[in-house]
């Protein structure tokens, strides 16, 4: 199912339980007062399931973050062995330029 289609089976859903309550024989206080405690508990869900969310994003930051300064690591130990095979290549061939 796709996310149209799921989104309108829950809406579906959503209003079919809304008028099954709606008709049942319940008083009207009774109802408003369960719909009130599903809708607090529909709250809380939202609530629990963001701070999951920003929790799994955190960590998902600091993972990128990690990866970012091995690589930072990585290229600078690599500049630096450039450098240093240079500086050899450059050593190796001074005598032999001084010496023609």
């Amino acid at each position: 199912m796709d996310k149209n289609g799921l989104s309108a089976f829950l809406l579906g859903l959503g209003v079919g339980v809304g008028i099954g309550i709606l008709f049942a024989p319940k008083s009207g206080e009774e109802t408003r007062e369960y719909l009130r405690a599903k809708a607090n508990e529909g709250s809380d869900l939202l609530k629990e399931r963001s701070a999951d969310l920003k929790q799994t994003a955190a960590e998902w930051v600091d993972k990128g973050k990690e990866a970012l300064n091995r690589q930072k690591g990585n290229l600078a130990d690599a500049v630096e062995a450039g450098k240093q095979a240079y500086r050899d290549a450059r050593g190796a061939q001074a005598p032999s330029e001084g010496t023609a």
